[in-house]
């Protein structure tokens, strides 16, 4: 079971590593919508869920 539990946390790491940094940039910058993004995906993914396309898309062009 936990080895299981394993497999499916470990590829969420990096999105959830660069969600938790975005967020903090966001919040520095007062980028509302970006933030809400990060939250969304950070919660879903301690949920065990797959979070939004859309919002892991605000995350990754972030810096573009």
């Amino acid at each position: 079971m936990i080895v299981d539990q394993l497999k499916t946390a470990a590829p969420a790491k990096p999105l959830l590593d660069t969600a938790w940094t975005i967020l903090e940039a966001a919040n520095d910058l007062r980028d509302v919508a970006t933030v809400e993004a990060c939250r969304r995906v950070i919660d879903a993914t301690f949920r065990g869920g797959v979070p939004a396309q859309a919002d892991i898309n605000i995350i990754h062009d972030f810096f573009n």
